[in-house]
């Protein structure tokens, strides 16, 4: 996208993103990557509900529906949630490099409002990887996969080690999250944002 800041320009020697050979299937729901996630948990009455599917190459869609609880002006989408949505699609990503990354930076361009009870469209993909730094970009459309361009974002996100979790997250919650027997959401737990 135009406009994008030097930290979101991966450099000249980055490399093409590879998808992991044990990454979910193009088309297969992704599912949540932790039931209290605000982005795509079940266990969140308010939160977004966002359902990410692997897509070809390194890429993923995803649907979130508006909902009055998401509102900021009267009848449309609150800004920061609109983010969160972007956010949480691109996060979803690096499930398909099998990769432990947290945001480091997320860039947003508001398009156009989005209304209440609007289905967003959003289709996310990994550009280049330097290193530990993965960049990303996204688009959310209404209307359709093939929409008008609502909102839009750039991305870098951050490799990790389990440890980042372990040491800043709450222990009560790390506790249940590891002690989880199935070892697929053990493992999803702890995938994307900080």
């Amino acid at each position: 996208m135009s406009g994008t800041s030097a930290a979101l320009t991966p450099p000249a020697d980055a490399v093409a993103p590879v998808r992991h050979p044990d990454a979910p299937a193009p088309g297969e729901l992704l599912g949540a990557h932790y039931e209290h996630c605000f982005g795509c948990g079940e266990g969140q009455p308010h939160g977004l509900h966002l359902a990410a599917r692997a897509g070809e190459g390194v890429s993923v869609t995803a649907e979130f529906t508006v909902r009055p609880a998401h509102q900021g002006a009267p009848g449309l989408a609150h800004g920061g949630v609109l983010a969160t949505a972007l956010d949480e699609t691109l996060g979803s990503l690096n499930w398909l490099l099998r990769t432990i990354a947290v945001t480091g930076r997320l860039e947003t361009d508001f398009v156009r409002p989005v209304p209440v009870d609007t289905v967003l469209h959003l289709g996310a993909r990994i550009t280049a990887v330097h290193g530990r730094k993965i960049y990303s970009t996204a688009t959310g459309r209404i209307g359709g996969p093939e929409g008008p361009v609502a909102v839009r974002a750039d991305a870098l996100f951050i490799e990790v080690k389990v440890d980042h979790f372990i040491e800043n997250g709450r222990p009560a919650e790390i506790q249940a999250a590891m002690a989880d027997p199935d070892q697929v959401k053990r493992a999803r737990a702890f995938e994307v944002n900080p």
